[in-house]
């Protein structure tokens, strides 16, 4: 079954490789030394274009969302499931994943310590993308009777294109990205996340490795106590392990820096030199580039569109207060912590990987280096990523699905709650899949549906961006004149 489900996607796949990592600068006779994907074009343009066009939001803004996200505004809270801190936890529980680890050890085996410069720049100007989309999400969601809140990309392109005149191409990309999500999630979001985590716990004890099946439906039944009680169960959730994991998985690595702190000049040197000055061998400047900004966006998916769902859910009578919340995401995801997997791995000296180790593998002899318990720290951290992806993009492809299929539930059954529950029950019977099979092909597939989420997203953001200019500009104005006051938690 598995032969004929790999023969199934692997045409889709190539076919969509084509298109996602074509060269638009080589089809035009540039030859700039490596290949500059399409998608990761898409991704930069958009983060700097709303970087320029909201007069740098990501440094301006920064304080008062870190404000926003510790309470200290009280007056404009609204309708809503979650406070700020919450929603902001549970997309970063769904984003801050083993990209983070692994994805940072592959960046710099490819590109050397100069891909860690511009991963950062990267994540600098995604701050504004998340921003834009956020705001939006939380401006065109929609409430129910009951209070329960849907929002994201498949509202804001389909009520706020048509608001633009453009209701039928709203429509479309709408349903387009909804589809996308919720296939994603199987993908990206599931069978990814519970593969690596029985791989992970197998190579540290090697007498699980038979007992995938047996692993899969206990994490399926750890996912299933958080994710059926919807968004505020899964926000209580993240709101405890993402702090908890992120916290702990910093501190391991400002130790193991300061332990060889007395290479600071060598690494920070390294790293300039390889992001202005690459060996040829890595691709030269160009090449180094694209690796960065490439594992910095998939990494903290700016542009991507899926964290403006669970952003949406918050409890405010502003959007764009959710917006300023949104832009520390990439900050803390990439700018951080993605930061110091590189420098760890830079002064440890492990960046070079002699022994051609992969991904996780190279961080954890990283690790392993500083001291025997290191590593074990590591693989928990790597588990509470892993499960805490699971059950922030759970939400995610149930309201993708719920936008397709939610009418249709309440037309059929009088109820729209029996299409999410539907999702749900395959999301977790998914997740045992996920660590009892290999599926290279599938969940290559999903990546690619990930990236695809950008192409929708980004093109309503620019027909968009007037709306979110004005709504920012409405909010600002009444922040001056103190029509949103400063209060206690």
């Amino acid at each position: 079954m598995i032969c004929s489900i790999n023969q199934f996607f692997e045409p889709l796949v190539q076919e969509l490789s084509k298109v996602l990592f074509w060269d638009p600068f080589a089809a035009v006779g540039l030859k700039l030394g490596a290949a500059v994907p399409f998608i990761v074009v898409w991704l930069i343009a958009g983060a700097i274009f709303f970087t320029i066009y909201l007069k740098f939001i990501n440094i301006r803004g920064f304080k008062h969302g870190v404000d926003l996200a510790l309470g200290r505004y009280t007056k404009h809270k609204g309708k809503g499931e979650t406070s700020h801190f919450q929603a902001i936890s549970t997309a970063l529980s769904s984003t801050v994943g083993l990209g983070n680890i692994a994805g940072v050890a592959i960046a710099l085996s490819m590109g050397g310590p100069g891909a860690t410069f511009w991963l950062i720049l990267a994540g600098f100007f995604g701050m504004s993308s998340k921003f834009a989309e956020c705001t939006l999400g939380v401006k065109y969601r929609r409430i129910s009777p009951e209070g329960v809140v849907s929002g994201g990309p498949m509202y804001y392109l389909r009520d706020g294109l048509k608001e633009r005149g453009l209701p039928k191409l709203g429509l479309i990309l709408a349903y387009m990205f909804a589809l996308i999500v919720a296939f994603s999630a199987f993908g990206i979001g599931n069978m990814f996340q519970s593969n690596q985590i029985h791989a992970q716990i197998s190579t540290m004890f090697p007498v699980i490795a038979p007992y995938g099946f047996w692993v899969g439906l206990v994490l399926a039944m750890m996912t299933g106590l958080v994710i059926l009680g919807g968004i505020k169960s899964i926000a209580k959730v993240s709101e405890k392990i993402f702090p908890f994991m992120a916290i702990l998985y910093i501190v391991v690595c400002l130790m193991i820096i300061s332990s060889n702190i007395t290479k600071i000049g060598m690494a920070f040197q390294l790293i300039v030199d390889g992001a202005f000055h690459p060996d040829a061998l890595k691709g030269g400047f160009v090449g180094v580039m694209v690796i960065g900004f490439r594992r910095a966006a998939f990494s903290n998916e700016a542009g991507i569109g899926s964290a403006a769902i669970a952003h949406s859910t918050v409890k405010t009578a502003k959007p764009v207060t959710e917006g300023y919340v949104a832009l520390l995401e990439p900050f803390i995801d990439t700018v951080i912590i993605c930061t110091l997997t590189a420098l760890t791995l830079i002064f440890t000296g492990y960046y070079e990987n002699s022994g051609n180790l992969e991904g996780a593998q190279l961080t954890s002899a990283a690790f392993k280096s500083f001291a025997w318990w290191a590593p074990y720290v590591l693989l928990l951290c790597m588990l509470l990523f892993a499960y805490s992806t699971l059950i922030g993009w759970s939400y995610y492809g149930v309201k993708g699905f719920d936008f397709i299929f939610g009418e249709l539930s309440e037309k059929l059954f009088g109820k729209r709650i029996y299409a999410e529950k539907l999702y749900q029950v395959i999301f977790l019977m998914v997740i045992i899949v996920g660590t009892t099979t290999s599926l290279t092909t599938i969940i290559d597939f999903s990546d690619m549906l990930v990236l695809c989420m950008s192409v929708p997203n980004i093109l309503g953001l620019y027909i968009l961006a007037p709306v979110l200019k004005k709504e920012m500009k409405a909010y600002n104005r009444a922040l001056k004149s103190d029509k949103i006051g400063c209060g206690k938690p």
